[in-house]
Formats: structure tokens, C-alpha cells, sequence
């Protein structure tokens, strides 16, 4: 069985940096691609970044530059390190696994399996 869980999320101020982490079981973070999307009250659910089973990444332009997504295989841990925090970040993230192949790696209906997500929020 998959499970993806996630932590690291809080409450900071603008400006500020939080590291996220989502623990993996029961699937290699290196045989599989590893997404971080996020969900604001009212919005839609948007694509922030993914790490693929190459180790090449992909980031939305709304955080290129300012978060940088990693593995440790080790740990079998994503990490999502989010710089210079705007409150336009504050969302809740959510950890995201996706089997090898020929999908759009910010589509967020073509992952299967989910963590149950960590809140971030960012004030002004």
C-alpha cells in the first residue's frame, strides 16, 4: 500500500522560508514522479512543482526561483523548499505520486496517489 504523508507546514511571515517534506511507503521516490501541488481557499487545486524519476524538475512560473523541489533517497523523502514566501503561497500542499510515463506532469488527475496534505500560510 502507497501512503504519502506530509509535514513541515506552518504559519510564516512574508519573506520568510518553510521546507516541506512527504515521507513515501510502499513506492521508491526514485522509481516514480514526485508532484507538490496546492489548493487556496476557493481555488482550484494548481501544480507547483515535480521531481522526475531522472531528477529532472519542473516548476509552475508562479514559484521558479523561489522554491526548489529534492529527494533523498535514503529517506525515501520529497522535500519542497519554499524561499522568500509571498501571501500568495498560502495554500494548503499536497504530495503527489505519479507512475512513470507519458503524462502531463502538471495535470494533477493524472497522479495516483496523495498525501493528505500540510497548510502553509504566509501573512502580509
Amino acid at each position: 500500500q502507497v501512503q504519502l504523508v506530509e509535514s513541515g507546514g506552518g504559519l510564516v511571515q512574508a519573506g520568510g522560508s518553510l521546507r516541506l517534506s512527504c515521507a513515501v511507503s510502499g513506492r521508491t521516490v526514485s522509481s516514480t514522479a514526485m508532484g507538490w501541488f496546492r489548493q487556496a481557499p476557493g481555488k482550484e487545486r494548481e501544480f507547483v512543482a515535480v521531481i522526475i524519476w531522472s531528477g529532472g524538475t519542473i516548476y509552475a512560473d508562479s514559484v521558479k526561483g523561489r522554491f526548489t523541489i529534492s529527494r533523498d533517497y535514503a529517506k525515501n523523502t520529497v522535500y519542497l523548499q519554499m524561499n522568500t514566501l509571498k501571501p500568495d503561497d498560502t495554500a494548503v500542499y499536497y504530495c503527489a505520486s505519479q507512475l512513470p510515463g507519458p503524462k502531463s506532469k502538471s495535470d494533477s488527475s493524472q497522479y495516483d496517489y496523495w498525501g493528505q496534505g500540510t497548510q502553509v500560510t504566509v501573512s502580509s
